[in-house]
């Protein structure tokens, strides 16, 4: 058999079993047109999703890095999403995934000299009051990360911890989520607009996507592992890399840019555009988030955050 031979017969049975005529679409590959890098990547409507508000260059700066970070945050949640629907994941299979993950935020950190070092400050200080109350703060896309990577206890303010556990209602955990705090006023119970607008976009997909991720997040996955998996030091080095990455060095690295501009250019009050209290917010000793707890020392996990601690943990090449 020829090796045409060979592929016709393998075509004919792929499209028998979906009760198709190979011919027919054999046939159709007549008319089809070739496939070209711009069609496949759709690279034209992807160059015409920027629209800037103001005049001031550097706002397309901002805008396409941003974009960027959703593109980065859509390869991350697509490799979460293998991991976690592969019903009995290999070790090697497990730290790869992670691994990639890792990868892709080492990306999103590095990449913030594009803004750090990328723009004026003078322009931002102006082209930001136009994004005002819209914020980071509502990348739906980082939550839904946050929610398959972890038990939502550990996503929860530590103020409300001790009332939660896994048979508290989805809803009630997400009142009582960490970045709650950026957005309520939790003396009245006030939420601020930015807030507000963002659950009425997302709070249905949040629902819907903590009950899918509560039994299958990346760490109930690791504890169905064999125990001889769940002591592999590649894939708790992993693990505790992809921690630390997106946790401290991902978040300090978005802080340190927000304090450039908002906090140290002498320009504006200070201020987020969406209103929260960000440097608490944001900084990872106040709000511990932290996604595998039990993988660390009681001594790592009380200088959370710390820059002692992010130097040390540098220092011995795993991160």
């Amino acid at each position: 058999m020829t090796h045409r031979e060979d592929l016709l017969e393998q075509l004919d049975g792929k499209f028998k079993e979906i009760g198709q005529k190979t011919d027919t679409h054999l046939e159709g590959l007549l008319w089809s047109k070739p496939i070209t890098y711009w069609d496949y990547i759709q690279t034209d409507a992807l160059l015409n999703l920027q629209t800037q508000r103001t005049t001031l260059p550097d706002e397309m700066v901002f805008i396409m890095y941003h974009q960027v970070n959703e593109l980065l945050f859509k390869m991350i949640l697509w490799e979460i999403e293998q991991l976690s629907h592969t019903e009995k994941p290999e070790t090697a299979f497990f730290t790869e995934k992670l691994m990639r993950v890792s990868r892709y935020f080492n990306m999103l950190t590095t990449s913030f000299d594009i803004m750090g070092d990328g723009m004026e400050v003078e322009q931002y200080m102006k082209f930001r009051n136009t994004l005002t109350p819209a914020s980071g703060f509502q990348s739906a896309q980082y939550r839904l990360i946050e929610f398959a990577s972890t038990d939502l206890i550990n996503l929860i303010d530590y103020r409300f911890r001790s009332s939660i556990d896994r048979n508290t209602p989805y809803e009630h955990a997400l009142e009582h989520l960490y970045w709650q705090a950026a957005g309520k006023d939790y003396h009245t119970g006030e939420k601020s607009y930015l807030l507000a607008e963002f659950e009425r976009k997302y709070k249905k997909e949040f629902l819907a996507y903590m009950e899918e991720y509560n039994t299958i997040n990346i760490w109930q996955k690791f504890k169905q592992l064999p125990d001889e998996a769940q002591q592999n030091p590649d894939l708790i080095n992993a693990m505790r890399h992809y921690d630390h990455t997106v946790n401290i060095t991902w978040v300090m690295q978005h802080l340190n840019t927000a304090k450039k501009y908002i906090d140290g250019s002498g320009k504006g009050d200070g201020e987020a555009t969406g209103g929260s209290d960000w440097k608490k917010y944001m900084h990872p000793k106040y709000q511990r988030r932290i996604f595998f707890p039990e993988l660390w020392s009681d001594e790592e996990l009380k200088n959370w955050g710390e820059e002692a601690s992010v130097r040390e943990f540098a220092k011995q090449n795993i991160v």
